[in-house]
């Protein structure tokens, strides 16, 4: 079509008096927003072309660069809003489904942020992290009834386990979705922290075997990468069945981000498209379920444990009682604020649910059956911040996985073009170009300083709980109180209005 009615969602503003032409903007900016006139001897932009990753502004040597939100307004409208008009007139140009990257983000409550902690005041005294011993370190696994020991006092009969210094993982994030160097920087912090990163459904590169003692290795309907190897050298395997920012239907890496590497990681042809089906066509029913897991045991002689991880959807209790009862050792859930390379935008936007809700919801029912025991509970979908972290524990969480928390460690400025390859960052993209840009070193020391600060931040609200290990706030929710909260939805978090 020859005219478009879509405006751009961002204005390249530019002060003159300060651009001295070096275009440096040109060389960074991956969209081609902007490029130098030689007639008119200035630098020009395209703002249809900027996806304010703000790299641009960001490397401005004399800081001349601003961006804004495109300022032409549509006609107000509550229900009819500029950016669903914009969205249909994309698909009207183009008949395709709109894509996005990261998490949703429309304005639907965050429970995190209607929740509070208690702390300790006259009675329970609180304590001091600094200066009294305060223990963060987690296992993961199926735990036994009862504890057997042999004649020398060790433990005969703890199925594997894995052992993490703090509750926090960096979640499933493929090679191939995002570039090496991104999975480089994950894989080193999470090696030198005592925690584990997960590989996602894109197998596992050979730079990064060596760190396999802190790696979740995934296998996913579509088996990419999946192999005896593989499947040996992680600490854990992880069956996907869901994630949290597209439910209920499958995976996709377009051809563009399949190279040399890419291709023999994954073990299909360089150039092509990697489509996950939405199911896995083995798995149609929990017995089926039941099968993998143990196939993927016995495979491993038993050694490793084994997580199945789902999407929060409305029946979620219920779908983990029955993973529970197939033999997994830990359950991961998604929550609808899940982040992604790639999603339709109308699933990510509206199908799932708050993390919050489907964690107090298993918990409970798992508790209610008798299955807590029996798996340990890991969460994630949007955790930003250490407070989130000690909420979820207290709803019942054993650990969290964190995704777009790391990449925003990384560099990651959440422009949600992730699918495009064209990631000025270097993180979401397997141009070699703008894959050097993300140092893999720097970026390991940018994640362990974010999970180092973090686990501070926990060990502080501990102390002032008068909690000294982590083990004693999970599932204690006399620990939580709500804010704006109705009588359904404490009902179901299992918490109590604050002043009660």
């Amino acid at each position: 079509m020859a005219l478009s009615y879509k405006n751009p969602e961002f204005l390249i503003e530019r002060d003159y008096d300060k651009c001295i032409n070096c275009r440096v903007c040109e060389r960074q900016c991956a969209n081609e927003a902007h490029y130098y006139d030689e007639d008119l001897d200035k630098m020009m932009a395209i703002d249809k072309n900027c996806v304010n990753c703000h790299r641009c502004v960001t490397l401005c040597p004399t800081d001349a660069l601003r961006i804004r939100k495109y300022p032409l307004e549509f006609k107000e409208n509550y229900n009819w809003t500029g950016e669903m008009i914009n969205n249909i007139y994309k698909q009207a140009e183009t008949g395709g489904v709109l894509l996005t990257g990261m998490g949703n983000p429309t304005k639907k409550k965050i429970y995190w942020d209607h929740l509070l902690l208690n702390a300790s005041q006259v009675t329970n005294p609180s304590i001091d992290p600094l200066r009294e011993p305060m223990e963060l370190k987690t296992f993961l696994g199926r735990k036994p009834e009862r504890l057997e020991f042999d004649q020398e006092g060790n433990i005969t009969n703890l199925p594997p386990q894995i052992e993490l210094e703090t509750p926090i993982m960096f979640s499933a994030m493929s090679f191939g979705s995002i570039s090496l160097n991104a999975c480089k920087s994950l894989a080193r912090a999470a090696s030198e922290m005592g925690i584990m990163y997960n590989t996602g459904e894109g197998g596992l590169h050979q730079e990064l075997y060596q760190y396999g003692a802190n790696t979740i290795v995934q296998v996913a309907s579509g088996r990419f990468g999946v192999h005896q190897e593989y499947l040996d050298a992680g600490a854990a395997i992880e069956i996907k069945i869901g994630q949290g920012a597209k439910p209920g239907i499958g995976g996709h890496l377009p051809g563009e981000k399949v190279g040399e590497e890419v291709s023999r990681t994954r073990m299909i042809p360089k150039g092509t498209d990697a489509l996950s089906p939405a199911p896995h066509h083995d798995i149609y029913s929990i017995e089926d379920l039941r099968q993998l897991i143990y196939a993927l045991k016995e495979a491993t002689d038993y050694e490793k444990p084994v997580s199945v991880k789902i999407s929060a959807v409305h029946n979620v209790a219920a779908i983990a009682s029955g993973i529970a009862t197939a033999g997994a050792d830990i359950i991961a859930i998604d929550g609808y604020r899940g982040g992604t390379g790639a999603a339709p935008t109308m699933i990510r936007d509206n199908v799932g649910i708050p993390i919050e809700l489907a964690l107090a919801a298993v918990d409970s029912r798992l508790r209610e059956e008798g299955l807590r025991n029996q798996v340990s509970l890991v969460i994630g979908g949007s955790i930003r911040n250490s407070a989130d972290i000690v909420k979820a524990i207290a709803l019942g969480a054993d650990a969290v996985y964190i995704g777009s928390a790391a990449l925003i460690a990384l560099g990651c400025h959440m422009c949600q073009k992730c699918y495009t390859g064209k990631c000025n960052w270097g993180i979401a993209t397997q141009r070699p170009d703008l894959v050097k840009r993300l140092n893999p070193e720097i970026g390991t020391e940018r994640l362990k300083n974010l999970i180092r600060g973090w686990s501070h931040e926990i060990k502080e609200m501990l102390g002032g709980m008068g909690i000294n290990a982590i083990e004693s706030l999970r599932g204690n929710r006399l620990m939580l109180r709500g804010i704006d909260l109705n009588e359904k939805e404490l009902e179901i978090l299992g918490i109590k209005h604050a002043g009660e």
